[in-house]
């Protein structure tokens, strides 16, 4: 995608803005819309900026030096903002990432980069969360890894049905995670997930 934007001239997509302002029935010429299509541009730089990165890159720069340490780690509520590869319309949840780790730990502030690289594209939500948690598992190699995302979706919120305060779940386990039924169910009472025996 990120060649492919290369390809498209900033003029390009500034007018195809102003042809939806006027498909929307509105005049892109009048003052309080002559600006609209340089900010959204800008906009979609920044909400799409994760085909430019690679997110695996961010997890390649480890820490071995951890006393032998080999227990559970968990990232909880790291917000993200994704947008709705049908529809366009905007993502807004939180993703819990845990890892069990064989040799080798990375900073945490490296899973929050991961996050917002792979949602930082048109995304479904089933698709990031394995795409999370496949990243993790094919660079640091651990014994297993286990995500989860709750997110709102605005095309189903603010269109179509009209559903509101309805949010969607989602997990992937890999490794230990998906075969040892106490480390997911350790992994689940770490974020709080309803119905996992905590107190």
């Amino acid at each position: 995608m990120a060649s492919s934007r290369s390809r498209v001239s900033r003029r390009a997509a500034e007018e195809a803005v102003r042809t939806l302002l006027r498909w929307a029935g509105d005049n892109p010429e009048r003052e309080g819309l002559k600006d609209t299509p340089k900010r959204v541009v800008d906009a979609y730089r920044d909400w799409f900026s994760g085909y430019a990165v690679d997110p695996a890159a961010y997890l390649r720069r480890t820490f071995e030096e951890v006393e032998g340490y080999d227990e559970l780690i968990v990232l909880r509520d790291i917000s993200f903002e994704s947008h709705c590869e049908h529809h366009m319309a905007p993502i807004i949840g939180r993703v819990h990432v845990g890892y069990l780790p064989a040799e080798k730990v990375v900073g945490i502030s490296k899973l929050a980069r991961v996050v917002d690289g792979y949602a930082r594209r048109f995304q479904v939500q089933e698709k990031l969360t394995a795409q999370i948690a496949n990243c993790i598992t094919d660079v640091l190699r651990p014994r297993g890894v286990g995500v989860v995302i709750s997110a709102v979706h605005q095309c189903m919120t603010t269109r179509g049905v009209h559903k509101r305060n309805v949010s969607m779940v989602t997990s992937h386990m890999t490794g230990v995670f998906r075969s040892d039924a106490r480390t997911r169910a350790e992994f689940l009472r770490f974020i709080d997930m309803p119905g996992t025996g905590k107190a």
